[in-house]
């Protein structure tokens, strides 16, 4: 692979720095099966249970809370009216149940805050060590707070969450506008940065946003979600972020 030396790495937040995935895959469970049971429904299968792991990984997994709801509500055949960003948690429009998720996940925060998983503070000290300047990013509004838990934001030059996202105007993911404002905040052009991202629709974003090195995290070893993050164009593939400076000094080489 040919192109500019690398010198930052944005990362995305939850699944990939911090443990909060599960956090907010709980809650998309509780917001969804909640209103299941009364929303109407053509047929049972539109009404079963949602799956956690695999229709997290697939539908909602890095998109904002709207994006994540109507792409799930679509899946299953069920419509519902848009509603508006101000709607109360409920199950009557698309923003109601968004805002049903974020009632439960800010629940969640506070009975347990996510931790920054085993391989990212060493991995962080070693980059800014090196020169190599990081950025996180994330769709949701309460990233820096999951950051800021895990010990996190004081290793990252920047962070661009879903409050910063709103601001400015930024489409989600695929888009690659997120990824792209981290860089510049960098004061990088994406081919100069690497992107690591544990949802395909992340990598996606940072294939279409032409970042030098598309790192596909897959904590879970799963062969699915591997293979998955490969179909939507990362570079590579890693089980954790432990080779990440050598990947990078690999790319580095002439």
């Amino acid at each position: 692979m040919c192109g500019p030396r690398l010198r930052a790495v944005v990362f995305d937040t939850d699944g990939v720095l911090t443990d909060s995935a599960r956090v907010h895959a709980a809650a998309w469970k509780l917001a969804f099966d909640g209103c299941l049971d009364v929303l109407p429904a053509a047929d049972r299968e539109q009404c079963r249970p949602f799956d956690q792991v695999e229709e997290y990984r697939r539908l909602v997994d890095g998109k904002s809370r709207f994006d994540g709801a109507l792409a799930f509500l679509t899946a299953r055949g069920i419509h519902l009216p848009t509603g508006d960003p101000q709607d109360p948690p409920g199950c009557g429009s698309v923003w109601a149940i968004a805002a049903r998720k974020d009632q439960e996940f800010v629940t969640a925060l506070r009975e347990r805050p996510p931790e920054a998983f085993p391989d990212v503070l060493p991995l962080l000290r070693t980059l800014r060590e090196a020169g190599v300047l990081c950025a996180a990013a994330s769709a949701s509004r309460h990233a820096r707070d999951v950051l800021t838990a895990a010990g996190i934001v004081g290793l990252c030059e920047t962070v661009v969450d879903g409050v910063e996202a709103a601001r400015l105007g930024l489409p989600g993911k695929p888009d690659p506008a997120l990824f792209v404002e981290a860089a510049r905040r960098l004061g990088m052009p994406p081919a100069a940065a690497a992107v690591v991202e544990d949802a395909s629709v992340g990598v996606e974003a940072a294939r279409r946003g032409g970042f030098g090195l598309v790192v596909g995290l897959d904590r879970g070893a799963s062969p699915a979600a591997a293979a998955d993050l490969r179909a939507h164009g990362a570079d590579l593939v890693v089980g954790d972020l432990s080779g990440l400076p050598e990947d990078i000094a690999r790319r580095n080489r002439p």
